[in-house]
């Protein structure tokens, strides 16, 4: 039986939240924000361990496919690189990772990773791999089920249940919507855990829940991976069958179904950096709570996000908890707070036709192939 694990890093998503520094031609997950690489880039390293995983399998689109690679090529990191030929959201590509798994080897063990979280406790996730696997091999679906450091309204929850094996993996009892403020209190004090949507399965395992719960799911990804087509560079999904799956998230198609699902209570300094509020609360702040970067002049202002582009000056003075986003051809400026509003403003623009809702100016292709 195989050891080690296959990582399966998923960077399809468009982050429209984080709008306009990510849009749906350049996301979240391939900018650096305040860090010197992307999440991708980070979360591609956090597997480079040939004691623990084995060589990676990305999945994304056939548009982001040129950034994959470059961003691969900088870390030095050799990834298979899988193209979806439509966005069908997490279900059919979990199903599609289970199958090239199984592709790799009977016995194959994925660990589903998203490329746009941050982690800063690296070691920590090392060993939880470690502690979930054996959990895994049993047959069951192990998702890492972060421990709330607040009553956070943007997560889901998830309700741990009976230890299992003697291990610090618990049986998953229940899922729970992401709540408003008073209910997410109450799930913290029933010990529930946020849903990290990052989990290690036996692929044997997922196929047989996939082909119960979610069959049409199944068939459309098994046969697109058995058509799909290879070049030097990429390996491109059957469209004709990829696309005969419904769009629908991994957890509602199986995870909130499926008899086989347990929960590791982790701390690893996990965010999905899903909100300017969460960028800041990840970045370095000065002694004022300010996470500047760019050229950046603050005056008399405090707990504040700025990022600004190198080509543009930005000065902010009396101001706090605000974020502040400054682009070549787009500029944001909102509580830092601010969620939903985010995603209502792209629509918006996307309506009237705007570029700057969906489109970069720096491009993610190359000059010539």
């Amino acid at each position: 039986m195989s050891s080690r694990i296959i990582p399966v890093i998923m960077c399809g998503g468009a982050g429209t939240r984080l709008w306009p520094a990510s849009r749906e031609s350049l996301p979240k997950q391939f900018i650096p924000l305040f860090a010197e690489r992307s999440t991708f880039q980070e979360t591609m390293l956090r597997v480079a361990r040939d004691d623990i995983f084995e060589k990676p399998i990305v999945l994304t689109s056939a548009e982001f496919r040129f950034i994959v690679a470059e961003q691969l090529q900088q870390t030095g990191i050799k990834a298979d690189i899988v193209l979806e030929p439509a966005r069908r959201d997490s279900g059919p590509a979990v199903a599609a990772a289970t199958a090239l798994g199984l592709k790799r080897a009977t016995d194959a063990t994925i660990l589903i990773l998203a490329s746009d979280h941050a982690m800063t406790k690296v070691e920590q996730f090392h060993v939880a791999c470690r502690e979930a696997w054996p959990i895994a091999q049993q047959g069951l679906i192990v998702t890492f089920g972060i421990i709330p450091t607040e009553p956070a309204t943007v997560y889901g929850y998830l309700k741990p249940g009976d230890v299992l094996s003697g291990s610090a993996v618990r049986k998953l009892e229940a899922f729970a919507e992401k709540p408003d403020r008073a209910a997410a209190e109450g799930y913290i004090s029933q010990g529930y855990l946020w849903n990290s949507g990052n989990f290690l399965f036996r692929a044997d395992a997922m196929k047989a829940e996939l082909e119960r719960l979610a069959p049409d799911i199944w068939r459309a990804a098994e046969q697109a991976v058995g058509a799909a087509s290879a070049d030097p560079d990429f390996f491109r999904l059957s469209a004709d069958h990829f696309t005969r799956a419904p769009k629908i998230s991994i957890d509602y198609a199986v995870m909130e179904k499926t008899t086989r699902s347990a929960v590791l209570p982790v701390d690893f300094g996990w965010s999905d950096l899903g909100t300017w509020d969460a960028v800041w609360a990840n970045a370095p702040r000065d002694a004022d709570g300010n996470a500047l970067s760019g050229p950046v002049e603050a005056v008399n202002v405090s707990n504040a996000l700025v990022l600004s582009d190198p080509n543009v000056l930005t000065s902010v003075i009396g101001l706090s908890d605000i974020a502040v986003v400054v682009t070549a051809d787009a500029v944001l400026i909102a509580p830092r707070t601010a969620t939903g509003e985010i995603k209502t403003l792209v629509e918006r623009l996307k309506a009237e036709g705007r570029t700057q809702a969906t489109e970069h100016r720096k491009s993610n292709q190359p000059v010539s192939r």
